[in-house]
């Protein structure tokens, strides 16, 4: 699927301009990534560190998006796709579905390091993008896609929405005995990433019924997330999840 058949998305569509970031912003990614580097190096699951390095992100630049996209391109079929901002649903399932991921190219003011309520640049490349360099993770991120285009039932798609928050955004895993990290919402904060290894979330083991019935909070520290031991059982999730939103 190319941006052609693009119906949801397509207004939204943006180019990045790449020269119009000045050196304070390039200061501002820079502090950030410094930030949360050190814990990452020692928390952050093998798979992400591996797509940090593969898709070329700089300690000290803006990532540009092209670039990007060609490293990811020839792995995983996926590009990091400019976006205006803030995309309605159907929208952004239409372009997971087309292994483009909708990425916003405005970056957070060095007034707001910590935590900004609205995507930016810093989260949705360094939170989420290295992932996109695996193809486990990238094969369940298009397949969610796919299925959540589909679903046109509202508490479908709340329970769809939970999967992928308990997973993409505040997803863990378990590797050499230890939890590590691999969502966006937990790689990106210092806070949220620091109240898992400290103990202060609850760490169950996934489960995608358990999944599917606990509510997400986006204004507070998560107090309750779940460990997957593979990428596999992300995929078999999602299939499984897709058998059982064809049989409501």
């Amino acid at each position: 699927m190319g941006t052609q058949s693009l119906v949801a998305a397509t207004p939204y569509l943006i180019e990045q301009k790449y020269r119009d970031y000045g050196p304070e912003q390039h200061d501002v990614w820079s502090k950030l990534v410094r930030h949360r580097r050190p814990q990452l190096q020692e928390h952050a699951c093998r798979e992400y560190l591996e797509g940090y390095e593969i898709i070329g992100l700089q300690d000290d630049r803006l990532p540009d998006l092209s670039a990007i996209t060609r490293c990811l391109k020839p792995r995983t079929g996926w590009s990091a796709t400019p976006v205006s901002g803030f995309l309605p649903s159907n929208a952004f399932f239409e372009m997971l579905a087309a292994r483009m991921f909708p990425t916003t190219t405005y970056l957070r003011g060095a007034h707001s390091l910590e935590y900004i309520p609205e995507p930016d640049i810093f989260h949705d490349v360094f939170g989420h993008v290295p992932m996109h360099a695996h193809p486990v993770f990238a094969n369940f991120l298009q397949h969610y896609g796919a299925v959540c285009t589909d679903v046109k039932d509202a508490e479908a798609l709340e329970r769809l929405g939970r999967l992928f928050w308990y997973t993409v955004e505040f997803g863990l895993i378990r590797q050499d005995g230890r939890i590590k990290v691999y969502g966006s919402g937990v790689i990106s904060s210092h806070q949220e990433c620091t109240n898992v290894i400290e103990g202060g979330c609850l760490v169950k083991d996934f489960n995608l019924d358990e999944v599917f019935a606990t509510p997400v909070k986006v204004d507070a520290l998560q107090r309750v997330l779940f460990a997957i031991e593979s990428f596999d059982q992300l995929y078999e999730a999602v299939r499984e999840a897709e058998q059982l939103t064809n049989m409501h």
